[in-house]
């Protein structure tokens, strides 16, 4: 048996400056976390006569690779569709555990572009690049993206990497994300160059920029004014990105002492992050709580990890 798994991730800024055709064109650049919330798949190769997988992304790259019959448990500690990029960390542990099946080795790129192109081409989902590289390299990422991607990993302090753990609260609200219909409806209005969707989605590209060297310098305050003014243009894309539900939390966290705020993922549901001021972690976890699940979480150091058994 061969085990993989793989991160999700916060992501803080530049989501849908990663989704074609954007990047060609206009350049993006996304500033995200891993978190220690797993997909892991267990690969059995030897098992002829397994049952046909009934996870469509499992079918497809089993088949993709070569091996139709081989046995596979694909488990998650995160909620399903909770907007922390589970299904892109479970096609990279999958794809992890392929190659070490084949004997092959893949770098924490091949691993991020054959899982993207796993859920572009085989299943017909539109979505970026920012999750897949997340969950290959693990830590603090800016990836900056054109006709190529480029990955630099951001280097977080121990004084860093405390401040986020006590500081970043990460609230799943209940609600499942609709991010292929909103990613739809976002990518239409780029194309016919709406001017309000043009000009948000450049804006939230440059705060992503700013948001990964308030990282590096372990400024959690200037990071949360940055991800605050994100949410102002990521809620601007689409109607759909915010709900009753997340508005209530914001307005709870806020009063309770929150300096920064937005959903994460493409939205409409999921998770949201309150990132609270200074020795407010507890009044905003306690604020959010009647109206969300929050989910504990501290930073991946580590991307894919394989083992056997």
């Amino acid at each position: 048996m061969i085990v993989a798994s793989a991160p999700t991730r916060l992501d803080f800024g530049g989501g849908w400056t990663d989704v074609p055709p954007f990047p060609e064109e206009r350049g993006g650049f996304v500033c995200n976390l891993a978190i220690e919330r797993r997909a892991t798949v267990r690969l059995v190769t030897e098992g002829a006569d397994a049952p046909s997988p009934d996870d469509a992304l499992v079918a497809i790259a089993l088949r993709r690779a070569g091996l139709p019959h081989a046995r596979v448990q694909l488990t998650s500690d995160f909620p399903v569709g909770a907007g922390l990029g589970g299904s892109s960390a479970a096609g990279v542990a999958l794809q992890a555990a392929i190659a070490a099946a084949r004997g092959d080795t893949m770098d924490p790129c091949r691993l991020a572009e054959e899982s993207r192109a796993t859920e572009v081409d085989g299943l017909a989902i539109a979505g970026g690049y920012q999750d897949h590289y997340a969950a290959a390299f693990g830590g603090a990422l800016g990836l900056t993206l054109t006709h190529r991607r480029h990955v630099e990993r951001l280097t977080l302090t121990s004084s860093a990497v405390a401040s986020l753990e006590s500081r970043v609260c990460v609230i799943y609200t209940g609600e499942s994300r609709i991010s292929a219909e909103t990613i739809t409806a976002v990518l239409d209005a780029y194309r016919t160059c709406v001017p309000t969707v043009v000009a948000a989605l450049e804006r939230m590209r440059d705060l992503a920029r700013g948001m990964a060297e308030a990282l590096q310098a372990g400024n959690v305050s200037e990071l949360a004014g940055l991800v605050d003014e994100h949410w102002h243009y990521q809620q601007s894309l689409h109607p759909a990105i915010t709900t009753p539900r997340m508005a209530a939390i914001e307005t709870a966290v806020r009063a309770a002492g929150a300096e920064g705020f937005k959903a994460l993922g493409a939205s409409g549901g999921g998770c949201v992050v309150a990132l609270a001021r200074v020795g407010q972690m507890e009044a905003v976890r306690a604020a959010a709580t009647p109206l969300g699940t929050v989910l504990p979480w501290r930073v991946a150091t580590q991307g894919v990890v394989i083992t056997r058994h």
